[in-house]
C-alpha cells in the first residue's frame, strides 16, 4: 500500500517569520572548512548562540571535543541546550531536516509537525567524509520524537525558500544536478518538492555568487520578506564578477509569479564588492540573514553596504529588531548566519 506523502497529510514548508520552537547549530570543528585562522570560528558561533538565546531556545549539535568546547564557550547561557550528535562539519542548514507542519484545520491524525531528511553528499561529492552528516537530519528528528519522511533525493536546506504559502524559490544549478540527483530532471525533482513539502508552485531561478562552493544557493541570492515580496542580492560594481548574474536573476525573478498569481514585487540589496580573502572571493551577502522570534538577524561585513542593508530590513520586518552580526570571518567558510542554523517551528 503506498505512503502517504506530506503533502497528502496535509503539511507544508512554514515561513521562517513563522513563530520558532528553537533554532538548531552543529558546533563548529572542521578547520580545512575555513580559510585563515579558524580560532575566531568558535566564538562567532557563541555569539550568534547568544543572540538567539534571547528570543527563542537554541540547540548545539555537536559530540566530543567540540561538544566540550560548545559547552566551554556556551555552559550557563539561558535558553541553549546541547545535543550530543556527531557531525563532519557545521552548516547545519544543509544538513539537518526541514521540517514541515500542519495547520490546527488540517484533517487527520498525523503530528502537527513533521521532519523531510534528504540524502547529503556534501554538495555533489566535494567534500569527505560526510557520513556523519548524512545521519544528523535522522538524529534530530529521532530525538524530537517527529513523524520522519525520507524523499530519497539531495536536496539542502540552503537551496530552498518558502513564503509558507504555497511558494517555493529554488536554484535550478544546485538540486537539478548529476553529481547530486543523476538521472532525475527538473519534471521529476519538481513533482518531489511538491510531494514532499507541500508546496504549490516551484518558481525556478539561476545564479551563483562567485566563490560560493554549493553551486548556488538561494539563501545567498533571493529570499522571501512576505508573500509576494522577495528580496534579491543586486552588485552594482561592473568591475565585480557578481555584477552580471546578480542583474538576470533580478530580472527573472520579475517575471515570475507566486502561487497565488502575484507577480513577485523584488527589492534589490547591495551586497558587498569584490570581497576577498587573501586574493580568494567569497560570497559576502547580506541576503543570508536569520529569522527568528522577534529579531532577523543580518550578516555584516565593514563596508559601506552595511547600513542601507540594515535601513532596508528595518522597514521590511516591523516589529522585529534588527541585529547586526559582523560575518567578515564566518563568511572565509563560504557561508553565513543562515547557512549556520536550522529554525525548528513551534
Amino acid at each position: 500500500m503506498p505512503v502517504a506523502t506530506p503533502a497528502e497529510l496535509g503539511y507544508r514548508l512554514p515561513a521562517e517569520w513563522e513563530p520558532h520552537a528553537a533554532t538548531w547549530l552543529a558546533w563548529p570543528h572542521r578547520r580545512a572548512t575555513w580559510l585563515g585562522d579558524f580560532a575566531a570560528i568558535p566564538r562567532v558561533f557563541a555569539a550568534v548562540a547568544r543572540l538567539l538565546s534571547l528570543h527563542e531556545p537554541v540547540r548545539i549539535v555537536a559530540a566530543g571535543e567540540p561538544l566540550a568546547e560548545a559547552r566551554r564557550h556556551l555552559d550557563g547561557t539561558p535558553n541553549v541546550a546541547f545535543e550530543e550528535i556527531a557531525t563532519n562539519d557545521s552548516w547545519l542548514r544543509d544538513t539537518g531536516p526541514v521540517f514541515v507542519v500542519r495547520d490546527a484545520e488540517a484533517r487527520g491524525e498525523a503530528a502537527r509537525r513533521a521532519a523531510v531528511c534528504w540524502n547529503w553528499n556534501a554538495w555533489g561529492g566535494k567534500y569527505p567524509p560526510w557520513d556523519d552528516d548524512a545521519r544528523v537530519a535522522r538524529t534530530i528528528a529521532a530525538r524530537l520524537g517527529m513523524p520522519l519522511f525520507r524523499p530519497g533525493m539531495v536536496l539542502e536546506g540552503g537551496a530552498i525558500e518558502t513564503d509558507g504559502a504555497g511558494t517555493l524559490l529554488v536554484n535550478e544549478r544546485c538540486v537539478v544536478d548529476e553529481r547530486r540527483n543523476p538521472g532525475l530532471d527538473r519534471a521529476a525533482i519538481e513533482k518531489v518538492l511538491r510531494d514532499f513539502l507541500g508546496v504549490d508552485e516551484v518558481l525556478w531561478v539561476g545564479g551563483e555568487l562567485a566563490g560560493d562552493d554549493t553551486d548556488g544557493h538561494i539563501d545567498q541570492l533571493a529570499r522571501f520578506v512576505a508573500p509576494g515580496r522577495v528580496v534579491a542580492a543586486r552588485q552594482p560594481d561592473p568591475l565585480d564578477p557578481n555584477h552580471g548574474p546578480l542583474a538576470d536573476n533580478l530580472d527573472r525573478l520579475r517575471s515570475l509569479r507566486d502561487a497565488a498569481g502575484r507577480r513577485l514585487e523584488v527589492i534589490p540589496i547591495d551586497i558587498p564588492a569584490r570581497f576577498a580573502f587573501e586574493g580568494t572571493q567569497l560570497p559576502a551577502s547580506h541576503m543570508n540573514y536569520l529569522v527568528a522570534n522577534g529579531v532577523v538577524a543580518v550578516p555584516v561585513f565593514g563596508g559601506p553596504t552595511d547600513e542601507p542593508a540594515l535601513r532596508r530590513f528595518e522597514g521590511l520586518f516591523p516589529g522585529r529588531q534588527i541585529a547586526p552580526l559582523d560575518c567578515r570571518e564566518l563568511v572565509r567558510g563560504r557561508g553565513a548566519l543562515h547557512c549556520i542554523t536550522r529554525d525548528e517551528p513551534a
